[in-house]
């Protein structure tokens, strides 16, 4: 008997199919070998990673995490502020390769262009408009302007932001497969480094005069 592609049963088994194969397989994470481990971010020894609690000490409020109940202070250079949900936050997500951020934007606020070094990001618009966007390693630009319920998602590694382009607050909840993905921004990494890059490799670099680097440094300063 042929099934139609496009019967209930057939769906059905698509979606039986996706939920047995194994979930660890797309995490960036190595797979855990117990149920939970919640992190020890006081121990002296870590090898990619955190040690585990003791299970004697652990306790259900180490399954909860309220980070996300309170909007975040915009006020910075960017009108946007993250409050992150990784392992440092929530040490309950340790080895179990997921984690979240949650995202406020003011009016005009900016996601400036970052990457993950160790995670695929997943993302919703739960408030306002935001233009989400991102580049390739071959150099072509995606974007597109999202609103409430609508989701994204970004490659492992690829330069990315998102923009607040309604005229309201906006909000986004994000999420990574991985327990710390790590956040490399451009904007600091290319003229806030310590030490500083040298300006002669900036200056080849970006084909522009060293008091424009100059200029530039000087607004990421501390």
């Amino acid at each position: 008997m042929i099934i139609p592609s496009s019967s209930p049963f057939h769906m059905l088994l698509c979606l039986v199919v996706l939920l047995l194969l194994p979930f660890p397989s797309f995490s960036a994470d190595p797979d855990p070998l117990q149920d939970f481990c919640i992190a020890n971010l006081n121990a002296s020894i870590s090898v990619n990673g955190f040690p585990c609690k003791p299970a004697s000490e652990v306790t259900s409020d180490d399954f909860f995490f309220d980070g996300f109940t309170k909007e975040g202070n915009t006020s910075s250079i960017f009108g946007a502020h993250i409050t992150p949900g990784n392992v440092l936050s929530f040490p309950g997500l340790n080895t179990l390769g997921i984690s979240m951020n949650r995202v406020d934007f003011a009016p005009g606020g900016l996601n400036p262009p970052h990457s993950h070094p160790r995670a695929s990001e997943t993302g919703v618009v739960v408030k306002g408009k935001l233009l989400v966007g991102f580049v390739t390693t071959g150099n072509v630009y995606h974007s597109k302007v999202l609103s409430a319920g609508q989701m994204f998602v970004i490659p492992r590694g690829l330069v990315h932001f998102q923009k607040n382009v309604g005229k309201k607050k906006a909000l986004a909840f994000t999420a990574f497969n991985s327990h710390l993905a790590g956040s490399a921004v451009l904007p600091f990494n290319i003229f806030a480094s310590k030490p500083s890059i040298p300006d002669d490799v900036l200056t080849k670099a970006f084909q522009v005069e060293e008091y424009i680097i100059d200029a530039i440094k000087s607004k990421f300063s501390s």
